[in-house]
C-alpha cells in the first residue's frame, strides 16, 4: 500500500484551514484523514488539524489487526465522538474559537477492505480502471435538495448555497457521522479530498489524473495545479491512497 498527501491555500485564500494525516498502522493496515475547518482567521486552522490529530492517535490507540467490521465502526465511530468533543470544548472554553468547526473524511484500509467515515463535504472516492465512485454522501444543504428532487447533481455544482453544510465536528455537543464499506483490489485506488477540489473538477476528471496519469506519487500536484490553473477560490487537499 502507498499513500501521498497535498494541501495548498488556493489562489485566494491567505491561509489554509485544512489537514490531512497519513498513518501506517501495520503491514497492511493505514488511515488517511482530511479535514476542512471553518471558523475565523485562527480557529478553522485550529479545527482541522485538532480535529485531524486526535482522531488519527484514537484510532492508533485502539488499532488491532484482529478487529471485526463491528468493532472496526465502533472505534471509527469513537474516534469522531471524541475529536468532536475535543474541537467543541476548545470552542466553549476559548472565545477567539467561538462557533469553529470542520469536516472531516477518513479511509482505513485493511487489506481488501476499506471502511470509509465522514461529517460534512468533504469526499472520499473510490477510483479503478472501470471508473470512479463517490463512496461518502455529502451533508450538505445542496444534497438535501438533490436528494428530495429539488436540485439535479448538475445544477447543485454551481447552486449559490452549495458551501453550506448541515453537519460538522465541533458545532455541536454530538455529531452524526456516516459509514461506508467497500471491497478493494490490488491496483485500486482512494482519494480523499476537500471541496476546493471536489469543486473544481468533475468526476471523470479526476478518474483521468488518477488512472491515466504518468506518476501516481505526482497526482495530487497535478489535482492541486488542476484546481489552481481555474482560480481554487478555497484550499485545495487531496490524499491518495494505492492499494
Amino acid at each position: 500500500m502507498q499513500f501521498w498527501g497535498l494541501t495548498d491555500p488556493g489562489c485566494v485564500r491567505k491561509q489554509n484551514q485544512d489537514t490531512y494525516f497519513m498513518e501506517q498502522l501495520d503491514r497492511n493496515s493505514a488511515i488517511c484523514v482530511v479535514c476542512d475547518g471553518m471558523g475565523g482567521a485562527k480557529s478553522g486552522n485550529i479545527a482541522s488539524s485538532l480535529a485531524a490529530e486526535v482522531f488519527v492517535q484514537e484510532i492508533k490507540r485502539s488499532y488491532t489487526s484482529l478487529m471485526d467490521r463491528e468493532k472496526t465502526d465502533q472505534m471509527l465511530r469513537s474516534a469522531v465522538k471524541l475529536a468532536n468533543f475535543t474541537v467543541y470544548d476548545q470552542a466553549q472554553q476559548f472565545e477567539e474559537f467561538e462557533g469553529m468547526g470542520t469536516t472531516l473524511v477518513a479511509a482505513l484500509v485493511r487489506g481488501k477492505k476499506a471502511t470509509v467515515i465522514n461529517v460534512g463535504d468533504s469526499r472520499a472516492y473510490g477510483i479503478n480502471e472501470e471508473g470512479i465512485s463517490q463512496l461518502s454522501t455529502d451533508h450538505s444543504v445542496v444534497q438535501m435538495m438533490v436528494d428530495r428532487g429539488e436540485l439535479t447533481p448538475e445544477s447543485a455544482k454551481s447552486y449559490p448555497g452549495k458551501n453550506l453544510i448541515t453537519r460538522a465536528i465541533g458545532t455541536e455537543p454530538v455529531v452524526l457521522c456516516d459509514i461506508f464499506h467497500t471491497d478493494v483490489a490490488k491496483g485500486d485506488y482512494l482519494l480523499l479530498c476537500s471541496d476546493g477540489l471536489s469543486n473544481m473538477m468533475d468526476d471523470q476528471e479526476i478518474l483521468f489524473e488518477v488512472v491515466h496519469g504518468a506518476d501516481p506519487s505526482a497526482c495530487c500536484q497535478r489535482l492541486l495545479d488542476i484546481a489552481k490553473n481555474r482560480g481554487a477560490p478555497d484550499n485545495v487537499t487531496s490524499v491518495l491512497i494505492k492499494v
